[in-house]
């Protein structure tokens, strides 16, 4: 890419403002956190309800980067850099990449559906390979911010293109459409995702349709509603019904029917007609999901001609996609960010974007497969993918393969093996100790065995922490907020359980205003792990006071004995206006100045330029409960009136903060300057009409460590407190109350579930293993188990157990392994 900035100025409708010299950029960004941003992007300045990119103009500017599409020019920036001034940048963004994709004319294949999209184009692209020089979406790229992000990514040696499309409500499809413009479409199967941004399935999939106005075919299921959808979309739109081709199991009308699917231990054997013949096909997958995603290639590859010989040959070879980045806990005090089923250029960019976001350590190591795919030269394409490691500051780069070893020469402090084995081999050799490595490979060169050679090895019982979700519900949140209201977000007890270094990361990627902590060890540990942001110490320890300081930590001062203790250490370190924040009591009765108090509060502070009043703060103690909200008003006028009364005596404007997550929900009046956001970050409420607006964050697996029918009338585990009253099959799972299971989950109480079936646990919990009765599963040793999560939600769990959800992500054992993924 190579573009005349002032070429866009009509393009985007924009008015320019900047140097009147001609000026080319190569990159489209809209991260100020990347550290590929340069002098050659063009940075589009994205705004929403709780985000906006404008506040970080004068820092890119700072940084080297000069263009940019704006919907406003920050004072502090005019006349600093160059501006494209537009109504809305995202449509902005939306505008140039359907102006780049016109300048392209080669087969685009467009996904859309409500499941399977992502791994219908991964499967597309090993497919066709061979055969084509392919452009597609990285990762799950399908949004109304990532499908421009994605298509922007085309370059002229690309001949073939698969681009994915995802929608949430009404209205957004026609954005994508003409962004991607799929001369082949495909819709996978329709579902219940985002069912809540429509009216019902039909106006969801006559949304989804939008997308494949103007293609050539269009390849789907046939069920009844969806053709009902498309004769009346046939009717208005270009494609007409000699454009269609469709599968089905059930009607034999369509163009491929499935006479016979057999499934046999992993596999599936398909029988199916098409233009008056019968062909058989092996899918080396049984689950009924995989299998329609499978189809859909086989009729992609039946539309391009492709001899079955050569499709029963390819099919056979298809594998489960991973579809996200994890990170992992290393040998040696190393962080594993895994990555190692793709190699392309695009998804280089978002992992090495993410190692920085995730880095633990300050040295970055990256071993990374010949990459493949990426449309340029093989002399460009290393490259650039140079000045990547490099613009990203890069420590040490390992390369496999034969191409990527022939270009060394282009990396610094570089070591490259012709394969894997040869890397193995010499693995010891490297010493990796205390640094982020980013392991990224081709699939063909099988990185997961160096995965689990640098991988820190522990039991198989892991508790998997979706980032994504930590940022949607992060944003909801937000998304609540008065402009400038700041955002203090709690990582206390281990992040709820969840990590609190990781966490702490991505809030910091998010620029959050503040963390907060219980005590100052946990404050330590996220300053050492490199966290920059200011901490808060809710319950410190006058003990604690010393490394306090040390640390740059920020206390929570609660007492006059804890005032007066802070104070004298701080002026032996002749220190000046050092933060503090002051808690009240308005009622919760735990922590915190009573009114009777202040008077000597005041006195003490009034004066002292050895401390400053960064807050005032205080608890409510009923935010969630409906029948105790005439309290929690209470609390918010008493706390009106102490920290006003203080603020005036002082003479200091400090930020005030009393709402924790359920404040924010149910008490908007009360934001203050800041408010805090604790569990509802981890995906919990406890308002039912709000949980369905967040993710959940934490899912917790183990696997069968063995399986075993009893007869009737033997009994299972300690105190025999389940008797078999039939024959039964007994799975046993490695995890128990010394990981953090209640004994009050077991003997039926509790269930996990094993291949999306309820299996209920039988007998006491053990305190490394439970017992769960599987007799209506069909799984084996090995199959993984899920502990909670989706199903059973922390939810569920708490209301059984007579507790609440922060109990039961707050107790699992740090002996299970966490993994972090996107």
């Amino acid at each position: 890419m190579s573009i005349n900035i002032k070429s866009l100025v009509s393009v985007l409708n924009a008015e320019w403002i900047g140097s009147a010299a001609d000026i080319f950029i190569d990159h489209i960004s809209i991260d100020s956190r990347s550290l590929q941003n340069g002098p050659q992007t063009l940075f589009f300045a994205l705004s929403g309800v709780n985000h906006d990119a404008h506040l970080y103009i004068v820092e890119l500017i700072e940084k080297g980067v000069q263009n940019f599409v704006v919907e406003k020019i920050p004072e502090n920036a005019a006349g600093k850099a160059n501006f494209l001034v537009v109504k809305n940048s995202l449509s902005a963004l939306q505008d140039f990449a359907a102006y780049y994709r016109a300048g392209f004319h080669f087969p685009v294949i467009g996904l859309t559906g409500s499941n399977g999209k992502t791994i219908v184009k991964e499967w597309l692209n090993f497919l066709l390979s061979p055969d084509y020089n392919i452009i597609r979406s990285p990762k799950s790229y399908n949004s109304q911010v990532g499908v421009p992000l994605s298509v922007i990514a085309i370059n002229e040696m690309h001949n073939l293109a698969i681009f994915e499309a995802g929608i949430s409500t009404v209205d957004e499809m026609v954005n994508l459409e003409k962004i991607i413009k799929p001369t082949i479409g495909v819709l996978t199967s329709i579902g219940s995702a985002h069912d809540e941004g429509f009216e019902n399935l039909e106006q969801k999939i006559k949304e989804k349709l939008l997308l494949f106005k103007d293609s050539s075919i269009l390849i789907y299921q046939k069920n009844k509603l969806v053709d009902q959808c498309l004769s009346e979309f046939c009717a208005t739109n270009a494609l007409e019904n000699r454009n269609l081709f469709s599968w089905s199991f059930t009607d034999d009308s369509a163009d491929v029917f499935i006479i016979k699917k057999e499934t046999k231990n992993d596999s599936t054997l398909l029988k199916f007609q098409y233009k008056d013949e019968i062909f058989n096909l092996e899918i080396p997958f049984s689950d009924s999901a995989s299998i329609e995603n499978a189809i859909s290639c086989l009729l992609v590859l039946l539309y391009f001609e492709y001899d079955f010989a050569l499709i029963q040959n390819r099919i056979k070879m298809l594998y489960p996609v991973k579809m996200r980045l994890e990170v992992k806990n290393g040998i040696n005090g190393c962080s594993i960010i895994d990555d190692s089923y793709s190699s392309d250029f695009q998804s280089l960019k978002i992992a090495l974007d993410f190692l920085e976001s995730q880095k633990k350590n300050a040295s970055k190591t990256v071993i990374l497969s010949d990459i493949f795919q990426s449309g340029f030269s093989n002399e460009e394409l290393y490259s650039k993918v140079a000045q990547l490691i490099s613009d990203n500051k890069i420590h040490r780069v390992i390369g496999i393969g034969p191409t990527i070893s022939s270009f060394a020469a282009k990396f610094a402090n570089s070591t490259m093996f012709q394969n894997t084995a040869d890397f193995i081999n010499e693995i010891e050799r490297f010493d990796f100790n205390n640094e982020t490595i980013l392991i990224k490979g081709a699939r063909s060169f099988e990185f997961e065995e160096i995965v689990s050679l640098l991988e820190e090895k522990t039991h198989e019982t892991v508790l998997e922490i979706n980032l994504d979700a930590i940022s949607h519900n992060f944003n909801y949140f937000k998304s609540k907020l008065r402009q400038n209201v700041k955002m203090m977000v709690m990582v206390k007890a281990f992040g709820y359980g969840n990590g609190g270094l990781e966490i702490a990361k991505l809030l910091e990627h998010h620029k959050v205003d503040y963390l907060g902590v219980a005590f100052a060890d946990e404050g330590i540990s996220l300053k050492n792990g490199g966290i920059k942001l200011p901490i808060m110490v809710l319950n410190p320890e006058s003990t604690s006071f010393p490394s306090i300081i040390q640390y740059q930590l920020e206390p929570e001062i609660y007492s006059l004995k804890g005032l007066n203790a802070f104070l004298k250490i701080a002026r032996e370190k002749n220190l000046k206006n050092y933060p503090i924040h002051i808690k009240m009591d308005t009622g919760m009765h735990r922590l915190g100045f009573e009114n009777n108090t202040i008077d000597e509060l005041i006195q003490t502070l009034k004066g002292n330029s050895t401390v400053r009043v960064q807050s005032i703060l205080s608890h409510l103690a009923t935010s969630d409960d409906p029948n105790h909200f005439d309290f929690v008003n209470q609390q918010i006028d008493l706390f009106e009136e102490l920290s006003s009364r203080l603020m005036s005596e002082l003479n200091i404007n400090p930020i005030r903060h009393i709402l924790n997550t359920s404040g924010i929900s149910n008490f908007p009046n009360a934001q203050y300057n800041m408010v805090r956001l604790g569990i509802g970050l981890y995906g919990v409420s406890n308002d039912p009409s709000e949980q369905k607006y967040l993710e959940n964050v934490g899912t917790l697996k183990s696997i069968i460590s063995q399986v075993r029918t009893i007869p009737a009338g033997d009994s299972v585990g300690y105190g025999r407190r389940f008797i078999a009253q039939k024959e039964t099959k007994i799975a046993t799972i490695p995890i128990g109350y010394a990981d953090g299971i209640s004994r009050l989950w077991g003997n039926k109480a509790g269930f996990v579930t094993i291949k999306n079936q309820k299996a209920f646990i039988v007998g006491s919990v053990c305190m490394d293993m439970l017992m769960a009765d599987v007799t209506h599963i069909d799984c084996k040793e090995g199959d993984s188990v899920v502990i909670f999560g989706e199903s059973p939600t922390v939810i569920e769990m708490a209301e059984v157990l007579k507790t609440i959800p922060y109990e039961i992500m707050t107790s699992i054992s740090q002996r299970v392994k966490r993994v972090f993924f996107r």
